[in-house]
């Protein structure tokens, strides 16, 4: 089978959107299937992976999305070539699968982004009625024209239907390859991020962005770190807001206990999750996080913030802990993972059980079911021409 990816951004951007890709295309090229990621940016840049073709556009600030300038000849025949595509964004690259298909080949959606969410957090210049309304008109004229949209949580398929898109989303929660991240081929540590060697180390992995609630976490840790002295806070990524958390925690006097690494490699995450002691995300925009369920592989408990998406990966007491949307009640998830040593132990088994549940073997073969019921749906609605 040859599958199409079609996505408005990938590598060098690093995303869980693009990570997701990366997982089931490997998963996929194991099981000897075909895997072609059509998507936009730096057409010269010298992509590791084969298939790929880009289409040009231009970058949208800093927020990793790319503003297609038109579709290229070379993606045009891979989307025509593909047995299925499976669309990652509505706006720019999903409309190519819709406009280029050949009529056997469906395409499947997948939802992985609150989009009103991020209207209110980029858009806000505009009215959120006229935001909310252009999100909702698109993803439902969208969704209307192909063939399955998948839901990564039961809440995204909620709000799927709750915000006047589709009422027909099936739930098919993330996964992750767990193996990397229970047996890293090598392990980062305090020493190696200048954090005092008996640090207890609360690690955040993602886009450092307002989206992802980073001041909310700054906060707190700033009021977590003067109950624990020996409380440090390892921040793997990068973003906009970076610049912002880094004055407000140097201000408060808090730069010797704190990292921030950059942009780290994918295949590094595993390694530099083994520094941590337990995982922090005040986020509140997530669909069904994949660094939750990461980290959750390496022993790393979660404290998140009672929401969709987080909330639906982090059971309560089990494997993890959840909070209410407060700098004071997240500082306090914070003091009682850093201090119970048996309350963190305890959490991290349970951590590690509930990320198994989400490995890739699991659901690549679920969707691969997708793929071929709804091959051969189009197939007989669309017999080949015999001559």
């Amino acid at each position: 089978m040859r599958i199409g990816m079609l996505t408005d951004m990938y590598k060098p951007h690093v995303s869980g959107v693009t990570n997701y890709i990366d997982l089931y295309r490997r998963r996929f090229e194991e099981l000897g299937h075909e895997v072609v990621v059509v998507t936009f940016g730096n057409r010269t840049h010298d992509d590791a992976d084969e298939n790929v073709v880009r289409s040009p556009a231009v970058p949208w600030g800093r927020t990793g999305w790319q503003a297609g300038l038109g579709y290229s000849g070379d993606a045009v025949a891979a989307v025509r070539s593909c047995d299925i595509l499976h669309a990652h964004h509505p706006f720019v690259s999903g409309p190519l699968g819709v406009r280029h298909r050949i009529p056997s080949s469906p395409i499947v959606f997948t939802n992985h982004t609150r989009y009103d969410l991020y209207s209110d957090t980029y858009a806000s210049f505009a009215p959120q009625f006229l935001r909310h309304g252009v999100v909702r008109q698109s993803l439902r004229r969208f969704t209307q024209a192909i063939d399955m949209t998948l839901a990564p949580s039961p809440a995204i398929r909620d709000w799927l239907s709750e915000f006047g898109i589709t009422d027909d989303a099936v739930v098919l929660n993330n996964s992750i390859d767990t193996a990397p991240f229970r047996s890293p081929a090598s392990r980062f540590t305090a020493d190696d991020f200048n954090l005092p060697s008996d640090s207890i180390i609360a690690v955040y992995l993602g886009r450092v962005g307002q989206e992802k609630n980073m001041s909310l976490l700054a906060d707190a840790f700033i009021a977590a770190a003067a109950q624990v002295p020996d409380l440090a806070l390892l921040v793997l990524g990068d973003g906009p807001a970076r610049a912002d958390i880094e004055r407000t925690l140097a201000n408060a006097g808090l730069s010797s206990r704190v990292h921030f690494t950059g942009t780290i490699p994918y295949s590094q995450a595993p390694a530099h999750l083994a520094a941590g002691d337990f995982f922090v995300t005040a986020s509140v925009s997530e669909t069904y996080p994949l660094v939750v369920m990461e980290a959750g592989a390496a022993s790393l408990p979660c404290l998140g913030v009672n929401s969709p998406g987080v909330g639906e990966v982090v059971a309560q007491e089990l494997s993890g802990i959840l909070t209410e949307e407060t700098p004071g009640a997240y500082a306090n998830g914070m003091i009682a993972l850093a201090t119970d040593t048996a309350l963190r132990e305890r959490l991290s088994r349970g951590a590690i059980e509930a990320s198994a549940d989400h490995d890739i073997r699991i659901t690549a073969d679920t969707l691969m079911d997708h793929y071929e019921r709804l091959i051969e749906s189009r197939v007989a609605l669309n017999p080949p021409l015999v001559l």
